[in-house]
């Protein structure tokens, strides 16, 4: 059994529905099993924006099953995601439920309610990463509400930080409160220049009890020592 994967809901001070990737199994739909079920409970029916990082499938598998049985209003995706298999049948089921889809680079803002935004930092549409695309061009987005800040990285690797940390030399942009460890806390991520351009305060990895050995020590062990 496989099990890992991304998946973050939040709700904005106004009320607004995000959702950030979906996860995923290969054993059984996660999306139907785990993720919609989640939502209900909660009552939450209506998804103001979803957000899809990049197409690798644990992290869009989940969504499939929520825009197919909840209402969703934005899809965010970055500029790299059209070409890859996933996506195409993702806009396929986005289309057929009449979903609004946007596609977001490097320097745009999306404007959540009146608190709350999304600050697209990744991907650069002249600077498209052509090593491992899929991970690299991943979307790299802050949200920022109020005075929390809150990084998502997708499954970015030290290719992109490298180039991330050259376009933000001069910029405190990448600072924030909590970090979403890129690539599941993957050993080919978060190189300590760049923990320490983001110097988090709180660091979640998404992983499962199932996967490819994540989180790597060594990178457990960068985060660790942000604290001293």
């Amino acid at each position: 059994m496989w099990d890992s994967g991304d998946c973050c809901v939040i709700k904005s001070p106004m009320g607004k529905n995000i959702i950030i990737d979906g996860g995923n199994n290969r054993d059984y739909d996660y999306g139907e099993q785990v993720v919609v079920p989640y939502l209900l409970d909660r009552k939450i029916t209506k998804i103001d924006f979803l957000m899809v990082s990049h197409f690798d499938a644990d992290h869009c598998g989940g969504l499939f099953a929520v825009v197919k049985n909840l209402k969703v209003d934005t899809i965010i995706l970055g500029k790299q995601d059209c070409e890859y298999e996933n996506c195409v049948e993702f806009l396929k089921v986005a289309k057929a439920k009449n979903v609004k889809v946007i596609s977001v680079q490097a320097g745009d803002v999306v404007k959540i309610d009146k608190y709350s935004q999304f600050q697209i930092l990744w991907p650069d549409s002249q600077n498209m990463i052509s090593e491992n695309g899929i991970n690299n061009n991943s979307i790299l987005a802050k949200f920022v509400c109020r005075d929390f800040r809150m990084l998502f990285t997708g499954d970015i690797e030290e290719k992109a930080e490298k180039e991330i940390l050259e376009k933000y030399e001069n910029s405190n942009i990448l600072d924030c409160d909590v970090l979403k460890v890129a690539h599941h806390g993957s050993k080919s991520s978060s190189i300590q220049e760049i923990l320490e351009k983001i110097t988090p305060k709180i660091a979640v990895i998404g992983v499962g009890e199932n996967n490819y050995g994540h989180p790597n020590k060594d990178v457990l062990e960068r985060l660790q020592n942000l604290r001293k």
